[in-house]
């Protein structure tokens, strides 16, 4: 049941979403007067949109913080700077902290184990960057309708999880009587790409969960790279699936590239198609794209020499593989 504010009304056209953005830009100045913002951006929609109603409202008191945990698709915190730094002139703070989860996940195999290395590095980088910052008296977070009936109260900014002692914050969270279509209304009325409005569902661990096993760095950028070919390739559909993406596991099988034997990891593409995530149907990828994924990738990612398809439907398999 919908116990939203009644003043609320649902939000599908840009001009409902310019009546909403500009009440929430009233709101958060009321609420934050001259104070300082402090957000995780992660580049995800939730956050990106939370992010630029906050530049509307308070400019640069509002503080940004993306950290590249070394784990986001191709091209990823490129977007962000440009987006956000460049065009929305944002008070960014970039922190490549790549090598260090690198470090802390080397012979990791476990992926809950994983899990909880990603969250718990995030939380320290974080955590250091925000006691550097004086005057910052307010935690913005990308907390959205779904996340409060699914736990019944407000949840942390996935990409936060929570902070150490010693940090605290009053939240401000713009966008948290809103289901994600709403927020992807008021992301484009806010003038962020589509791109980056409709964002695929990513993991909060990135493709820490996709570079299954004990992570390495050639197999991870093997991943990447074919990641953002099966990403091009299927983003032509015309009639694209709710999500798509690949796998790269840590086995290896012969193959034989310039008349030698060569030994490669397999790509796996996984299609999905579903309402709620709770269960998924696998989306069927005509041939024809399927061949032209296949030769790119053989092509031009190194250590690749297998192409294989996931078309499992949830439930048994689970969307991600860990």
């Amino acid at each position: 049941m919908d116990k939203r504010p009644a003043s609320l009304k649902r939000i599908t056209t840009s001009v409902a979403a310019k009546k909403y953005i500009n009440k929430q830009v009233k709101e958060i100045k009321k609420q934050v007067g001259d104070k300082k913002v402090l957000l995780a951006l992660s580049g995800g929609v939730d956050s990106s949109v939370t992010a630029a109603l906050l530049i509307k409202a308070i400019g640069k008191n509002l503080i940004c913080v993306h950290v590249n945990h070394g784990l986001l698709r191709k091209g990823e915190p490129e977007q962000v700077k440009k987006v956000f730094r460049e065009n929305m002139g944002a008070n960014l703070k970039y922190i490549d902290a790549s090598k260090l989860f690198l470090e802390k996940l080397k012979n990791v195999e476990d992926p809950e184990k994983k899990r909880k290395i990603i969250g718990k590095v995030f939380i320290d980088v974080f955590a250091k960057e925000a006691k550097k910052l004086k005057g910052v008296e307010f935690l913005a977070q990308g907390t959205i309708y779904p996340d409060i009936l699914e736990s019944k109260g407000i949840k942390a900014h996935h990409n936060v999880g929570g902070l150490p002692k010693g940090l605290k914050f009053s939240l401000v969270e713009p966008i948290k009587y809103l289901y994600k279509d709403e927020v992807r209304v008021v992301g484009l009325a806010l003038g962020l790409p589509k791109s980056m409005v409709y964002r695929q569902p990513f993991p909060g661990p990135g493709l820490g969960v996709r570079c299954t096993g004990a992570i390495t760095k050639d197999r991870l950028t093997a991943l990447r790279d074919a990641d953002a070919i099966v990403r091009e390739e299927i983003g032509k559909l015309k009639n694209t699936p709710w999500q798509y993406f690949c796998i790269v596991p840590p086995i290896k099988s012969t193959g034989i590239k310039n008349g030698k034997r060569y030994m490669g990891w397999p790509v796996i593409i996984r299609a999905i198609d579903t309402r709620d995530a709770v269960t998924a149907k696998s989306h069927e990828i005509p041939y024809k794209i399927l061949y032209k994924i296949r030769d790119r990738i053989i092509k031009n990612v190194k250590g690749i020499n297998r192409v294989l398809l996931d078309f499992s439907d949830k439930p048994i398999a689970t969307i991600e593989w860990e």
